[in-house]
């Protein structure tokens, strides 16, 4: 028997239960999620106007990343509904090429043992990651400004206006921040940050002027070489020119030291921001020109991520959140989810806690203007259950939106499976999940089986196999309609069997 005809006699045009990982599945982001919540939905998202962090723990398959999709798309409407009051979003998802940057700064001794990385692994690799992806999207918002690129005309698009909202001292932020953090491989460090600079119209002529001295020095030095030796071969006074040769190397160093000595400095601050910023691809001569194109008192006293310390991070975070705010933006919300998937983790519990630990620390969970939206495995919450004083003193968990146990009930789960279902229905159909089940197995009975499942990703995955093995006891032409309880009972033993064999 043909599944796609049991599904179409039930008024379902499409199988409702064939993905499982919300990234690809076409379902859910074409219809459940906007109407599938579930029951700890209005604790997670919070209010938009005013970014708060919400920590949710939740098993494999529990639906964490789609409700962190969920939590994108409604911020992403919220936005286009808000065009004054938008949310910049920063999607901290992907960390491999984070985890493989700071394994290249690790000695090989370190770098051939994950647990050793992760030891080294710190709150400002964290923030300096965020940033990384933060300011890489503006840098590259500001660029299609004036473009045909299909950034430029997206509702969360920076427009000409934004810009003019800049001063210079914005720009000069700006400009530090995409210096340090923009990891766009669209074309060379250098190169896009010159287009950004002229995109901001931040003049920096006053940076040349050591430069315009030191080579007006050797141009004096030159002429005054070519000039002393023309006096020794006419024989005017040449002996006396020669004593006083050594006066044009003098002149040409003396003209040259202001910019020898600013040479010197961006190069050692290049070189603390290569050594010190672990998570991102920056070389020291990019770094080094790029900062001697700004003027020299625009970088006094200006931080930059050159040591191993929060204090600059914590001022630089600040310098983008008042950037972002001129932009038309009144908060930031950060996704983070996945934890498990980097290969430096490997979904081990232990190493995964070294990752994500140093992340929960109270002065940024509750940074003024940022809401983190943290989705964590499962296994994590019973190891802060075991942490001592101080680390709970330093995460104040207390304070955060904690959800400790991503949990459904046998009932949202059945109304998860009906709303896939609903999406799936062919015109003026209203299926639900029990008419697909014969008489003989009770609704009570349903409601238990998909408990005893657990998490969704479980619910569809036996639905389906259900489907199907009721399809291969029947004909196409002696079809039956209605799944019957053996079958039902049978495929469930054998599902969770499996299911605990495979951990």
């Amino acid at each position: 028997m043909n599944i796609q005809s049991l599904l179409e006699h039930h008024g379902i045009s499409r199988n409702p239960f064939a993905e499982e990982d919300a990234q690809t599945d076409q379902v859910f982001k074409e219809h459940c999620i906007s109407s599938a919540y579930h029951p700890v939905w209005d604790k997670v998202y919070g209010d938009p106007a005013e970014p708060s962090t919400a920590i949710v723990f939740g098993p494999k398959g529990s639906g964490k990343t789609a409700m962190r999709l969920q939590v994108d798309r409604h911020l992403a409407r919220y936005n286009a509904q808000h065009p004054e009051q938008r949310v910049f979003v920063i999607r901290y998802d992907d960390f491999n090429p984070f985890l493989d940057h700071f394994s290249e700064r690790m000695s090989r001794r370190v770098a051939r043992k994950p647990e050793k990385v992760l030891d080294a692994w710190r709150l400002w690799d964290h923030m300096d990651a965020i940033l990384c992806i933060g300011v890489t999207s503006l840098v590259d918002r500001v660029l299609a400004i004036g473009s045909t690129r299909e950034d430029a005309s997206s509702e969360d698009a920076i427009t000409t206006a934004h810009l003019a909202k800049l001063d210079r001292t914005a720009a000069r932020d700006f400009l530090l921040l995409a210096m340090a953090y923009d990891q766009s491989t669209a074309s060379t460090s250098v190169g896009r940050w010159s287009q950004l600079r002229k995109k901001l119209s931040f003049s920096n002529w006053l940076a040349l002027w050591d430069v315009s001295l030191a080579m007006i020095g050797t141009i004096v030095a030159v002429v005054l070489t070519g000039y002393l030796f023309m006096r020794q071969n006419g024989g005017e006074d040449g002996g006396r020119s020669l004593t006083i040769l050594w006066l044009a190397p003098a002149l040409a160093l003396l003209f040259s030291s202001p910019f020898l000595w600013r040479w010197i400095k961006c190069h050692f601050a290049a070189m603390g921001i290569r050594r010190h910023m672990r998570v991102g691809k920056r070389e020291v001569g990019s770094l080094r020109t790029v900062l001697l194109r700004f003027p020299r008192r625009e970088l006094a006293n200006q931080p930059i991520p050159r040591y191993d310390r929060t204090d600059d991070r914590y001022e630089l975070l600040n310098k983008f959140q008042g950037l972002i705010e001129r932009l038309g933006y009144r908060g930031i919300i950060v996704l983070m989810d996945r934890v498990d998937e980097p290969h430096l983790t490997g979904g081990k519990q232990e190493l995964m806690k070294r990752f994500v630990w140093p992340m929960l620390d109270n002065k940024l969970l509750k940074q003024p203007g940022i809401g983190f939206k943290l989705m964590l495995p499962q296994e994590l919450y019973r190891d802060v259950e075991r942490e001592n004083r101080d680390f709970h003193e330093r995460a104040r968990l207390d304070k955060q939106n904690v959800v400790p146990s991503f949990a459904w009930t046998g009932e949202s789960l059945y109304d998860l499976a009906r709303a896939r279902m609903m999406a799936c229905a062919a015109e003026g159909a209203s299926p639900e999940p029990k008419d697909l089940f014969a008489d003989d197995l009770s609704y009570n009975r349903m409601l238990t089986a998909f408990q005893s499942l657990r998490v969704p990703r479980h619910l569809f995955r036996f639905l389906y196999r259900v489907l199907v093995e009721h399809c291969n006891k029947h004909t196409d032409s002696v079809p039956e309609f209605r799944v019957r309880a053996e079958t039902f009972e049978t495929t469930l033993a054998v599902y969770q069997r499996e299911a605990e064999l495979g951990g």
